[in-house]
């Protein structure tokens, strides 16, 4: 088992956002969160990336807290919240380079083809901040063709994507399970299209 929730609960203010939640993620699987907004649908991916505290319960890496082995965990976790989180005054290229150094990756293939695969022709040198909200979307997802982690944790990874954009994810999320990879997400998007089963995990808002 590669990532395990154990009686996860998150409180916000003094409302209860969900509670006894148990989630068992192996390799070779995708979960998607569901439920309404204000479920705690992201603080529930926070927990599960340790960037937030549970008020209950454990998060466990390969069995051990995540706490004991935070740095093996962290070296093989990619997080993409819901906002882009690219540096706008940085081009494409700039923002990959970045990613790279911080993770401590280096590119198997050039980062010109990169963002040629997640459908950045001709953009490539034009900052950030210039581009639209799909383009700077895409300039986030494009760490998932170079990095070498095993665990992908996503928050809304299909927004401000178009049809064609939706369509080169799903294929990259195939290929990515496929080499024994999990990838735990939220999205409004329907996944039946994945050619891998789609495990459910239901979060209900509580008054």
């Amino acid at each position: 088992m590669l990532l395990q929730g154990r009686e996860l609960q998150s409180v916000r203010g003094e409302r209860v956002l969900f509670s006894n939640i148990n989630l068992d993620v192996a390799s070779g699987q995708l979960w998607q969160i569901e439920g309404p907004n204000g479920a705690g649908k992201s603080s529930l991916l926070r927990i599960l990336a340790g960037l937030l505290p549970a008020q209950q319960g454990d998060v466990l890496f390969q069995g051990e807290e995540i706490q004991q082995c935070r740095e093996r965990y962290y070296h093989d976790l990619l997080f993409i919240g819901h906002k882009s989180g690219i540096k706008p005054e940085l081009t494409a290229i700039e923002n990959l380079e970045f990613y790279a150094a911080v993770e401590g990756h280096e590119f198997s293939t050039p980062p010109y083809e990169l963002l040629a695969q997640v459908g950045l022709v001709g953009l490539e040198d034009i900052p950030a901040q210039r581009l639209s909200a799909g383009q700077q979307r895409r300039i986030a997802l494009a760490r998932l063709w170079f990095s070498q982690t095993r665990l992908w944790i996503l928050d809304e990874p299909f927004t401000a994507l178009d049809v064609d954009g939706i369509a080169m994810l799903h294929d990259r999320f195939q290929v990515h399970l496929a080499q024994g990879g999990a990838i735990i997400l939220t999205s409004h998007q329907d996944l039946q299209s994945m050619s891998y089963p789609v495990n459910r995990l239901q979060l209900r808002y509580q008054h």
